[in-house]
């Protein structure tokens, strides 16, 4: 299986003062990449809606190792660190590669999915268990065990 990859051309937008990506910059290409990536999946915005069902981050870890240059090319990948039985609660992780293909950055999530009605926490639909069991894993993946209260 393939890791599931999105590539950008950085914009002057995303740079600071002095000329580095802006931190949040990071974060925002790879939300895009995981909203591609469900899109890709057959799960786009509408399904989403149509589900109602969002995902909902509890945290959000980068770790910056190399600078990125204005302009240069980015390539983003996605793969699933753990998840749950259910598909209710996940990590993901991302890797961000210069224009060279070394490491600049590395991002980890921990999420879940809310009910965008009730605004609670809530199990996916079917086909989105299907879809984040197809990510490529991490080498550390495990089983997220949730526990009743």
């Amino acid at each position: 299986m393939k890791i599931y990859t999105e590539t950008f051309k950085t914009i002057w937008a995303n740079f600071d003062p002095n000329l580095h990506m802006r931190h949040t910059a990071y974060n925002d290409y790879a939300a895009e990449v995981r909203a591609r990536f469900f899109k890709a999946h057959g799960f786009d915005l509408k399904a989403f809606s149509e589900n109602n069902l969002g995902p909902i981050l509890f945290k959000e870890e980068t770790s910056f190792l190399r600078e990125i240059q204005l302009g240069d090319d980015i390539t983003i990948d996605l793969q699933l660190e753990a998840v749950s039985k259910g598909g209710e609660r996940w990590k993901l992780k991302h890797n961000i590669y210069d224009k060279n293909g070394k490491l600049a950055a590395e991002i980890k999530i921990y999420g879940a999915w809310l009910d965008l009605k009730l605004r609670k926490l809530t199990s996916p639909p079917s086909e989105m268990v299907v879809i984040l069991n197809g990510l490529v894993k991490t080498e550390s993946f495990e089983e997220i065990i949730l526990t009743s209260k």
